[in-house]
């Protein structure tokens, strides 16, 4: 399988970095605009604004990376974002509604435009055939970042109050800002394709014709039918999220209820579990085929185990047993965003961006209306209630999209029996351009 560079490896650190203050935030933010607010549905309208702006940004992101450069994109929301924690860590004394909703805002669109952005330049900075490995280390970043995070809050705060957690996430969006600006890693496919150029002038001017030629009808008859395909898989996203938002808000209640003297020992128990899956999921991932032969039926597959191993998490397990169910959601849900994020990847540059931003936007949208809904519903159900009623949504659409492969495959195979065909069944399961295998029905080129 095909290696990372340093750079890129530096980039995956930087990452974690802002990852870990991201997660830091989330509880020192939550805590923080309870006292600003004073009311429960304060920290919920707070909560809801940051991904409000995430959901929205999500819909422009896709459009403005066609117009910026994608370090440019990441370098302005790790900037805009430590300024936001800056002016929270000065103000905390005295702060004002309005201005923690600004900065809230900023720190919703800044996390999204980041992330659509670094997506969707990995097959430029790493080229296509390391993008799997480069999808499970950062994947793996951020799971060890999620843990240090929510570990730390509580010791940080306690330490130094909301202006040191605040500094804190500040200083790790700088270090990320710093690490793009040092290494300037090539984002966009024109920065890589210029290049080239520049190394062989003696072979510009034959070389140019060429993708015209050779690849315009292929990429026409490629996506023809696809966009349904792709489109099925970000709903299915979405619909994800907003089943994971259910363990999320159910969590600190099953830990008060079932560890009322150490709810924080039982949180971190059952997110190094999970933590710790996404772990061997990267590993195991790495040292199998390439990650396109998986597609989209694994993706499908493993949101029904990660959905099923997180409703037995909340059966009331042993603290062996929980771990191990813990680890085993991890183990899907690191598999299935390693899978889904190379996926989308492998479509061409310009319409990578875009489905990175629709992706985004469905799982902000999906997240929030679930954890809305979900802290409704927990007023009045048991948790296991409330997680496998979520749960169960995700794994139905899940079962949706395996019917649609199914379908199509089914579909495919009649055409090519009767003799149907045009000559591109060879295309539909063999090898695109980047000799990775599809495995499924006419999927678009990358």
């Amino acid at each position: 399988m095909a290696g990372v560079d340093w750079r890129f490896r530096v980039i995956v650190s930087a990452y974690a970095a802002s990852a870990y203050g991201n997660y830091l935030n989330l509880i020192a933010l939550s805590l923080f605009s309870y006292e600003v607010t004073g009311t429960a549905f304060g920290v919920g309208a707070v909560m809801a604004l940051r991904l409000f702006s995430g959901f929205l940004t999500g819909l422009a992101a896709g459009a403005l990376s066609a117009r910026v450069a994608r370090r440019t994109m990441m370098f302005c929301a790790d900037v805009a974002q430590a300024a936001a924690m800056i002016v929270l860590a000065l103000c905390v004394s005295g702060m004002p509604l309005w201005l923690l909703a600004c900065a809230v805002v900023v720190l919703g669109a800044g996390n999204t435009f980041f992330t659509v952005a670094l997506r969707s330049a990995v097959p430029v900075m790493v080229g296509q055939d390391a993008r799997s490995h480069a999808n499970g280390l950062l994947v793996t970043a951020r799971s060890f970042a999620t843990v240090l995070g929510f570990a730390s809050a509580a010791p940080v705060i306690g330490l130094g109050g909301y202006t040191a957690a605040f500094a804190v996430n500040a200083a790790s969006f700088m270090v990320s800002a710093t690490a793009l600006l040092v290494l300037r890693p090539r984002t966009d496919e024109a920065e890589a394709r210029n290049s080239r150029e520049d190394a062989e002038p003696n072979n510009r001017r034959s070389a140019e014709p060429l993708p015209h030629r050779a690849c315009g009808s292929r990429v026409r008859r490629a996506m023809a039918g696809v966009p349904a395909l792709l489109f099925g898989m970000v709903l299915l996203r979405g619909v994800d999220a907003l089943a994971s938002s259910s363990h999320n808000v159910a969590l600190p209640v099953v830990a008060h209820s079932t560890a009322p003297s150490g709810p924080a020992l039982f949180m971190t128990q059952f997110w190094v579990a999970w933590a710790m899956g996404t772990l061997l999921a990267h590993q195991v991932l790495k040292h199998g085929r390439d990650l396109a032969a998986w597609g989209e039926r694994a993706f499908a597959v493993g949101t029904c185990l990660m959905s099923l191993a997180f409703v037995v998490a909340f059966a009331g397990l042993p603290t062996l047993a929980l771990m191990v169910a813990a680890a085993t959601a991890g183990f899907a849900d690191g598999c299935t965003e390693i899978i889904y994020t190379s996926r989308l990847q492998a479509a061409p540059d310009r319409q990578r961006s875009r489905l990175f931003g629709w992706s985004a936007t469905a799982e902000q949208s999906g997240f929030a209306l679930g954890t809305v809904a979900a802290a409704a519903a927990l007023e009045v159900l048991p948790a296991l209630t409330v997680v496998a009623a979520f749960h169960s949504a995700a794994a139905c659409a899940a079962l949706v999209l395996l019917l649609v492969i199914a379908t199509r495959r089914g579909t495919a195979a009649f055409r090519s029996s009767t003799g149907e065909e045009d000559g591109s069944t060879s295309e539909e399961d063999g090898e695109d351009e980047h000799g990775t295998r599809t495995g499924a029905s006419p999927l678009p080129r990358a």
